[in-house]
């Protein structure tokens, strides 16, 4: 998974404001349920060390989402009264959290942007008679996204409606425009819903290509939801599934391992590696929780197991943070890639490995 859309979040130094809250509008009285938050929020900032200045930046923002129906969330930072990044969550988390620190918390939204699927979604529905052109019409509409943020940030669609009886022809030239969309969005999936005959003849007509990545789907296929098309089958169709880049970053990492290349494996070796800024994709079989800790410096490469180790490197007054922090900020800064793989398909040792982009050169005996 690419860390693009974490870049704003580091353009301020910190400390930094993070606050996860539940902005769901799907209960009695939503905006009184989010102001009660929020200010609990607010008042736990406050007594971590926040200036009122920094609490006011995010109270700005605070339920803006209001068009997003449904469960949801948001993700909001702030650093020197100024707001970094504001972003969404699919699922609310558990529960609400404010942390005033030195790094900002970003691993929980990360988690939320996992697995991170590109993927086409189809609809079609048919009303009539497919006898004659004036006694029916078949509708299709189509969306691209990323699950499983794109549930609560649907994208543009495509939207068509023909004639029954011209049905057969049009879903030639149709299929050819999905194929570019699909394309253009390097979906690994194509899931199709909505009436069985109309599903049908667009399935065989579509190009052989995007025919391969078809998943068919069930079940009621509203498209007036506000949240993306066929969201409740998206969960079933990619729950369990790595992104397609992804599981081929794994392969490499395999392949790469048995002939001696060069990747990292340990906590050690891979916090060495990305000192150098050498690692393409950090490899994780689950995300660090809160309790390891690193010690860093001001800039993102400057992380190390030890301080003695930063003050060896010239850094002065190196604190200690939790790794999960460090780690996202190091990626980011590096602009590396960062791959969460089951220990059932790839155990690692300690739970961590990288991929590097280059070897480190060999030293004559």
């Amino acid at each position: 998974m690419r860390l693009s859309f974490l870049e704003p979040l580091y353009t301020e130094p910190g400390p930094y404001a993070s606050v996860y809250l539940d902005t769901s509008r799907d209960v009695e009285h939503p905006e009184r349920e989010i102001a009660l938050r929020w200010e609990r929020l607010r008042e736990s900032l406050s007594r971590q060390g926040a200036d009122r200045a920094l609490t006011n930046v995010l109270e700005e923002v605070v339920g803006t989402d209001a068009e997003v129906p449904g469960a949801h969330g948001q993700a909001i930072f702030a650093a020197h009264s100024t707001l970094v990044l504001d972003g969404e969550l699919p699922k609310p988390l558990e529960h609400d959290s404010a942390r005033y620190s030195t790094l900002p918390d970003a691993m929980p939204l990360v988690i939320q942007h996992l697995p991170e699927i590109p993927y086409l979604a189809v609809v079609v529905h048919y009303g009539g008679l497919p006898t004659a052109e004036t006694h029916g019409w078949v509708e299709l509409e189509a969306e691209t996204g990323t699950w499983p943020t794109s549930t609560v940030t649907p994208g543009e669609r495509l939207r068509h409606r023909v004639a029954v009886a011209t049905w057969h022809r049009t879903c030639v030239r149709l299929g050819h425009r999905l194929d570019e969309r699909a394309r253009r969005a390097h979906a690994d999936a194509v899931v199709v819903g909505g009436d069985e005959w109309a599903c049908n003849v667009l399935l065989r007509r579509l190009p052989h290509t995007l025919r391969d990545k078809t998943v068919r789907v069930g079940g009621p296929t509203p498209t007036h939801t506000g949240r993306a098309l066929l969201e409740p089958q998206l969960d079933g169709v990619f729950r369990g599934r790595m992104a397609a880049h992804d599981r081929e970053l794994v392969d490499i990492f395999i392949g790469r391992r048995a002939l001696n290349g060069p990747v990292a494996e340990g906590l050690a070796a891979t916090v060495t590696a990305l000192q150098r800024g050498q690692v393409a994709a950090l490899l994780l079989n689950r995300p660090p929780g809160s309790s390891p800790r690193l010690w860093v410096g001001s800039q993102p490469t400057q992380l190390a197991l030890t301080d003695a180790e930063l003050t060896s490197f010239g850094v002065r007054a190196p604190r200690e943070e939790r790794a999960d922090e460090a780690l996202v900020r190091a990626l980011v800064g590096t602009r590396a890639e960062l791959v969460v793989v089951p220990e059932s398909e790839l155990r690692l040792y300690e739970g961590m490995g990288a991929l590097l982009r280059y070897a480190d050169p060999e030293i004559p005996s």
